[in-house]
């Protein structure tokens, strides 16, 4: 059930207004684009829901390809906003929210 709710959330996000940012606030935090898993998590709390979203393959400086595994983090409803936190190699590189 908290599965379906998560993937008719997440095909919203691409139908609704969808907004970037580089920081979310936490309670009286803030994360920030690079913040660790382990961070966001000491700092947010657990989800309302997570997805793996798979992998994605990044080419190096030296030309070597490695995979970074990426998941998505939902957090909300805050002030009726859905914040979609995205995590690439465990590091936060994508804060959107939708209403």
């Amino acid at each position: 059930m908290l599965r379906s709710v998560v993937f008719a959330l997440f095909l919203l996000s691409f139908s609704a207004t969808s907004y970037a940012s580089s920081t979310f606030r936490c309670n009286s935090t803030l994360v920030s684009l690079g913040a660790s898993m382990q961070e966001v998590r000491n700092k947010c709390g657990e989800p309302v829901a997570k997805e793996s979203l798979g992998f994605k393959s990044v080419i190096n400086q030296y030309g070597h390809t490695h995979q970074l595994h990426v998941a998505e983090w939902l957090y909300g409803p805050k002030g009726g906003m859905y914040y979609f936190l995205r995590f690439e190699g465990g590091d936060l590189a994508k804060i959107s929210s939708t209403r």
